[in-house]
């Protein structure tokens, strides 16, 4: 009876990618806005349960599985497609379902009335199925096919209110920016291609292959080099890494239930998760090429964090700056820390956002139509905690452990990311230290900005209305708490790991248990925490402080504090530099293609024509008429003699008459 209930992890896999893309067809075919998404919904939780129950436990910590079919045919050469399942491949696969259920449960109510809300559920299997679909694909063809998917189904979902002219703008830019980074991935793809012969993943990478034992020493050669730079440039626009992260605060114009997927386990996450597919073909320079952008990454998202009053935004730059945390993982050799910060960000980060959307949903309510009050500016908030006392709690929860506070997931994942580069560093030495100094400042930035949000949101009084007429104020609903709730209990330290305190008992680090290039030191697991509890403390505190008692010591609008909430100025930069260079390198070349080269063609082709009159002219009465000329004086010439030798005699005596008519004439005018 039980081998009935046993189903292959691969077809369960299969089964868990086509449930959504069933409930894709299914939505834009017969869905109508009646049905809310019950399709969808019945899909997702049957993706959940197959990915969970039928393939993570199945394959997690055994040998890994492949199936696959002949794809096309190029030469000599077969492409195949297929699932590849192993401990990377299965976590990310289970990540996405886990984190896209509550999602989908808290849209149900979210979403509710809205006019586009048959397009939302439609544009929501889609992302869902390409992001499955990419996360177990055996090559890295069939990955770059879904990495496409992925990115034009988050343009339409953040476009997903296309009447906003900012909307339209911010789909625009992450779709052109994204662009960038898909030119990179097809490089890679070409050159992995060119120069290995095969794209399959287990080929590849799989210890019994030959190009395994062979990448080590193909690390020398530059087209290596150059492989590996172009995936990087793949995933730093996915991952929104600096100086390609400007599209992924602007998404923000999308429904906040998006963002919080997008933010969470998808979208942003495969551009990491790429980097741990193809670790092997980094070399050294590469490796330290990704850390130093990943360093830049989290220090300068975390520093516009600090300024920003838009809620949405605040978190926007969050996971940017985590998402650095995360690349500086791969970039120093621990990608299974950075999997692991993956995994625990996705939860905690998702949690936050949902915890907006709910504030956002009450603010909104509580505004008077009429009003151009901005719901998502944190400056309108203050003192929500004592009308959504459920909703604060989980978003203190959420805010504790992407600070890195102890008893939280946020606390194990950061500390193994630090630690590891500060060993990581010492064992290189010298300039290398600046890397994980530079993250203890960011841990330390994140808690206070992640702090100023709650205190900014939760505590003091409310900013636009007078005690009696918040009652209009109320918590979230109940189709909203639960989902939030369940991220709640997975953002604690016990969903990961029954050590509170140690990252080396989770079990996801061990099921991605990787040898480093450098050796652990001991003393650093204790004196890192504490380094970064006490920072992170003392940056709420401080946090207290200005937003709460009001002890704000600097001027609201200093400079330091528009460079700030500007971005550093960097898409005014980009906008001068690049668009307008480009517009006005698009005007000179169209000047110059209407006047130079159209008027080169159109006054070419006015001679043309010109000379074609004249030799038309010259034709019709010079030569034609010439001929004709000729002709006519035959025909006449002819005809006379036609006429004169017509067999009469009168005539032939007439001609010869006048004939001699002509001659004595001639002898008399002579």
């Amino acid at each position: 009876m039980m081998e009935l209930l046993y189903i292959s992890p691969i077809h369960a896999s299969l089964a868990v990618l086509l449930f959504p893309l069933l409930a894709f067809l299914y939505q834009a075919v017969r869905g109508k806005r009646g049905q809310s998404g019950i399709v969808v919904l019945i899909a997702i939780v049957l993706s959940t349960i197959s990915s969970v129950c039928f393939v993570f436990f199945q394959v997690w910590q055994k040998v890994p599985m492949e199936s696959s079919v002949s794809w096309f045919t190029v030469g000599e050469h077969t492409f195949s497609a297929g699932i590849l399942l192993n401990n990377l491949t299965v976590l990310m696969q289970s990540l996405v379902c886990i984190i896209a259920l509550p999602v989908h449960l808290y849209s149900k109510v979210y979403m509710k009335g809205d006019p586009g809300i048959h397009r939302y559920w439609m544009y929501l299997s889609l992302f869902c199925f390409a992001m499955l679909a990419l996360s177990v694909a055996n090559n890295l063809l069939l990955m770059y096919v879904f990495w496409e998917l992925v990115g034009f189904a988050s343009y339409l979902l953040i476009g997903f209110w296309f009447t906003k002219d900012a909307a339209v703008q911010a789909n625009k830019k992450a779709f052109i920016i994204n662009r960038i980074g898909d030119l990179g991935f097809l490089i890679g793809i070409a050159l992995v291609y060119t120069h290995l012969g095969t794209l399959d993943l287990s080929e590849l990478f799989g210890k019994q292959s030959p190009l395994f034992e062979q990448l080590t020493i193909l690390h020398k050669e530059r087209w290596m080099t150059y492989a590996g730079l172009a995936f990087f440039v793949g995933a730093m626009a996915k991952s929104a890494q600096f100086p390609l992260h400007v599209w992924l605060p602007d998404a923000m114009e999308g429904p906040t239930s998006v963002s919080s997927l997008i933010h969470a386990a998808t979208m942003v996450a495969a551009g990491v998760f790429l980097l741990a597919t193809v670790f092997p073909l980094f070399n050294e320079s590469i490796l330290l090429v990704i850390a130093i952008v990943g360093t830049i990454t989290a220090l300068t998202a975390s520093y516009f964090a600090l300024a920003q009053q838009d809620i949405k935004k605040v978190l926007a730059f969050s996971t940017v700056s985590q998402l650095g945390f995360m690349v500086v993982a791969v970039g120093i050799g621990a990608w299974n820390a950075a999997m692991f910060h993956l995994v625990t960000h996705a939860f905690f980060k998702c949690l936050l956002f949902l915890c907006a959307g709910a504030i956002i949903h009450e603010m909104a309510h509580a505004i008077p139509a009429s009003s151009k009050t901005d719901p998502q500016d944190m400056r309108n908030m203050g003192g929500l905690r004592r009308f959504m006392p459920y909703t604060f709690t989980l978003m203190v929860i959420a805010s504790l452990a992407l600070a890195g506070f102890p008893l939280t997931s946020g606390f194990l994942s950061k500390d193994s990311i630090i630690i590891a580069t500060f060993e990581w560093a010492m064992a290189h030495g010298g300039a290398y230290l600046v890397i994980p100094i530079v993250l203890v400042l960011v841990s330390y930035l994140t808690a206070f900005y992640i702090g100023r949000m709650i205190f900014k949101v939760f505590f003091g009084k409310p900013k636009l209305w007078t005690d009696e007429k918040v009652t209009v104020f109320h918590e979230a609903p109940k189709g909203m708490l639960i989902p939030m709730a369940f991220l709640g209990l997975c953002s604690l330290f016990f969903a990961f790991s029954f050590h509170p305190i140690s990252h080396k008992n989770a079990a996801l680090m061990q099921g991605l248990l990787l040898h480093t290039s450098f050796q652990p030191i001991d003393s650093l697991h204790l004196f890192i925490p504490i380094l970064l509890i006490c920072g992170s403390a003392i940056g709420w505190w401080l946090g207290y402080r200005w937003y709460v008692q009001g002890k704000y010591p600097l001027k609201e609008n200093n400079l330091l504090v528009r460079h700030a909430r500007q971005q550093g100025y960097i898409n005014e930069f980009y906008q001068g530099i690049i668009v307008q260079s480009t517009l006005y390198l698009s005007r000179g070349l169209y000047w110059f293609d209407y006047y130079i080269v159209d008027g080169f063609t159109q006054g070419a082709a006015s001679l043309t024509r010109a000379t074609g009159r004249v030799a038309a002219w010259v034709d019709r009465y010079l030569v034609d008429g010439f001929v004709n000329a000729v002709a006519q004086a035959s025909y006449y010439s002819g005809h006379l003699l036609r006429w004169v030798q017509n067999g009469r005699v009168q005539s032939y005596m007439g001609f010869a008459f006048t004939m001699v008519l002509f001659g004595i004439l001639y002898l008399v005018l002579r």
